[in-house]
């Protein structure tokens, strides 16, 4: 099994970038991260250290995997999530939904351990309130097309996208804008609610296990994306049926709603749709709109009940507040979509 040294970071997503390792499309890699002050010395007398030449939300990779061409989908199916022995948090002066509350900024650190009733892992919250932890990754994401993004900007591309549902056992799916893909992960946290409403998470390091495949359009039927029942007439659903499209086209066609929909995550029986933008209402409405097209490709439903659905199922959540870019998640049971033959690769 291939792994990527924490020593090969950066803190920029861009195309163009040597390559950290290299991989076969469905081959299993583990990514050693530094934290998002990358690693610095994080203490009361000092929140932020000194950063000298530190890098800013550093991400480990970029991962070149072998055949990934640009019009493909990256599957990442997170394995496992392994964190150091603590982690750490700060306030902020500037970010956030507390800022106006400090004068200059503190910072605290919680060392894991097991619970000694219930086995978990968790830490001590102000010595007397146990935490579980629960891992996840802030910063996942490929090379996006054209100009660089740092690595504390989520986009399109995924990168610091603070969505608290990437966590072991789901599945990111994420464009492929460049030959292969050039995946870099980082920012773990042990535990962090949605919006990250203080400034951070638990911020902390560790390894992350991840399976990677490439995915591609002339492959999707293959895929299985609209289940077993599709005949070669076409499917159920005015919009697929009247167009007379046979499975091989239809499974095409929601390929390519699936790619405009990335970053696109698979957790327990919900799919969920991951926007920025610049206000938390731009990337809502970002969010639902790609969810809502996506169910329509999906199950053939037009206009008016593919928006009614959204309405009765759909959930919108606040994923983070503090980056350059606000992000929402919609999410959607996939159990619905699967009456209709739909999967996920």
């Amino acid at each position: 099994m291939k792994i990527i040294s924490r020593d090969m970071v950066t803190d920029i997503l861009v195309a163009g970038q040597t390559a950290a390792a290299f991989c076969e499309s469905g081959e299993t890699v583990i990514f050693e991260t530094r934290d998002c002050y990358d690693d610095n010395d994080i203490t009361e007398d000092a929140p932020m250290g000194t950063r000298g030449e530190k890098l800013e939300n550093p991400a480990t990779g970029p991962l070149f995997i072998e055949g990934a061409e640009p019009g493909d989908v990256l599957k990442v199916e997170i394995q496992k999530i392994e964190l150091r022995e603590y982690g750490v948090m700060r306030t902020s002066t500037d970010g956030g939904a507390f800022c106006h509350l400090y004068e200059e900024p503190k910072a605290r650190r919680f060392f894991f351990s097991i619970h000694p009733e219930t086995g978990r892992l968790g830490f001590w919250f102000e010595e007397k309130l146990w935490l579980d932890a629960d891992p996840m990754i802030g910063v996942i994401g490929t090379a996006p097309e054209g100009d660089g993004v740092p690595a504390i900007t989520p986009g399109p591309h995924g990168g610091n996208l603070d969505c608290r549902r990437i966590r072991e056992g789901s599945i990111l799916y994420l464009p492929v804008n460049v030959p292969g893909a050039l995946l870099s992960i980082g920012d773990l946290h042990a535990l962090m609610g949605d919006g990250e409403m203080g400034i951070c998470g638990l911020e902390t390091a560790g390894k992350v296990t991840v399976r990677v495949t490439a995915l591609k359009e002339e492959e999707a039927a293959r895929y299985g994306m609209l289940g077993e029942g599709i005949s070669d007439d076409g499917i159920s659903g005015d919009e697929m049926a009247g167009a007379g499209l046979t499975s091989g086209e239809a499974a095409s066609r929601v390929f390519r709603a699936v790619r405009a929909a990335l970053p696109l995550l698979k957790e327990g029986d919900q799919v969920m749709t991951i926007q920025s933008a610049e206000t938390l209402d731009e990337a809502a409405l970002l969010a639902a709109n790609k969810m809502r097209e996506l169910a329509a490709a999906a199950s053939g439903m037009d206009l008016v009940n593919s928006g009614m659905a959204m309405s009765l199922l759909g959930d919108l959540a606040v994923c983070q507040i503090v980056n350059p870019l606000k992000t929402v998640r919609c999410q959607f049971p996939l159990k619905v979509l699967a009456e209709y033959g739909f999967r996920l690769p």
